[in-house]
């Protein structure tokens, strides 16, 4: 080959590269120009997603479109601002927030709720739970959901506390009795007791009685009898007494250990005592002397004495088994074993019993026995036999004390 045709050969070559290189310079700078066209085009939007923002541009014409653009799958329960049917304008600001299923549970019955709601309280009223300022709400109500999406609420209701003399109705949740003292500030002394167990659930219509123990000391100046003695005396008629010597009460100091339930005694113990004056005994003369009757029921002859007091009484007859006889006397006279014995009931402010009387028509007798109808001037006569006693009667005779 020759050298000129060598020479032609490569400017033709040349020719070619830069019609290439001028091709792909020009196409370049058509597809900047249309990138340029094409990005400048867009339009610049801040898009918040769940609380996140960031810029970004866009041909989206709607909200929605955008969303779908930027892979964001949304629902009607999502919020999302301004509406999904919005144009899109340059600098337009876009908050979407995606709504999560809250679990509430109400004494252990359980709803969900699909919401974007963070606040309890406005999530329980869309859900429309109703609550009052007693329940027992996890979180509180004025507190937002935590993230496990979940809402517990134990409802209150009304307990009878008896707190000593104190009673009232107060608001409470399932609990235990030393919970529910704790929530109501009830503190125990150390004497105090509760009518239940401590670790008893607390349910509507229980009853939590506080018992208000209290120990104290009483001192107490108290009287202390003093003892009788007896001693037998032959110079007196069986069945009187005499006192010889006066008794006198002592005294005690009594220390006594008081316990109180809500403020009432209910016991009293004591714990030590002292004497402080001692009792003086009193002694008492009892008579043993028995009077016999000497008088047999012949002896009926008038008084010829005019000594002793003479006076006219009433005078009836009884018998030794007589309604409420004993068939002994006052005086110790057997009439059952003494059916002849002359003995005559008196009352003894008149005629002094043992005295030797003689009655008319009845003849000497000994005042040996009294009763309860007794009473002044009447006299009751000693006759052995039920039917002369009926005989007898009501009768006015004279009597005469002989001594």
């Amino acid at each position: 080959m020759s050298k000129n045709t060598m020479k032609n050969l490569f400017f033709h070559s040349l020719r070619s590269k830069q019609t290439l290189v001028t091709v792909a310079s020009l196409l370049l700078f058509l597809a900047v120009v249309s990138f340029v066209l094409f990005e400048g085009t867009k339009k610049t939007v801040a898009l918040t997603v769940n609380g996140e923002q960031q810029e970004i541009l866009t041909h989206a014409n709607t909200v929605g479109e955008l969303l779908e653009q930027n892979n964001i799958v949304f629902t009607n329960k999502d919020f999302i601002k301004p509406s999904v049917n919005t144009s899109i304008e340059n600098n337009l600001a876009i908050e979407w927030e995606q709504a999560r299923q809250i679990e509430i549970t109400v004494d252990g019955k359980n709803q969900t709720i699909t919401t974007t709601d963070d606040l309890v309280s406005e999530i329980l009223a869309k859900a429309n739970v109703q609550v009052n300022e007693h329940d027992a709400i996890t979180p509180a109500a004025d507190a937002e959901v935590g993230p496990d999406n979940k809402i517990a609420i134990e409802k209150a209701f009304e307990v009878a506390l008896l707190d000593g003399k104190e009673e009232k109705k107060v608001w409470s949740t399932s609990t235990t009795v030393a919970d529910f003292l704790k929530q109501n500030n009830i503190q125990l002394n150390e004497f105090d007791r509760v009518e239940r167990k401590m670790d008893e659930l607390v349910i509507p219509n229980s009853v939590i009685q506080v018992v208000r123990v209290e120990k104290v000391t009483d001192v107490v100046e108290e009287e202390t009898n003093f003892a009788v003695e007896t001693k037998k005396d032959d110079s007196l008629l069986k069945g009187k007494e005499k006192v010889v010597q006066t008794g006198e009460k002592g005294s005690v100091s009594r220390t006594y250990e008081v316990v109180k339930e809500n403020g009432k005694e209910v016991s009293r113990n004591v714990k030590s005592e002292k004497i402080t004056k001692e009792p003086t005994k009193k002694v008492v003369a009892v008579g043993t002397k028995v009077v016999t009757a000497s008088v047999s029921r012949g002896e009926n002859s008038s008084s010829d004495s005019t000594d002793g007091k003479e006076f006219y009484v009433t005078a009836t007859a009884y018998t030794a088994n007589c309604n409420g006889c004993t068939g002994v006397t006052a005086t110790g006279i057997n009439l059952k074993s003494n059916p002849n014995v002359k003995v005559v009931a008196v009352d003894p402010s008149v005629i002094p019993l043992g005295s030797k009387v003689w009655v008319e028509g009845y003849g000497y007798a000994v005042a040996g026995d009294t009763g309860g109808a007794i009473k002044g001037n009447k006299i009751d006569l000693f006759i052995p036999s039920k039917s002369q006693a009926y005989e007898f009667g009501r009768k006015k005779v004279r009597i005469k004390i002989l001594d």
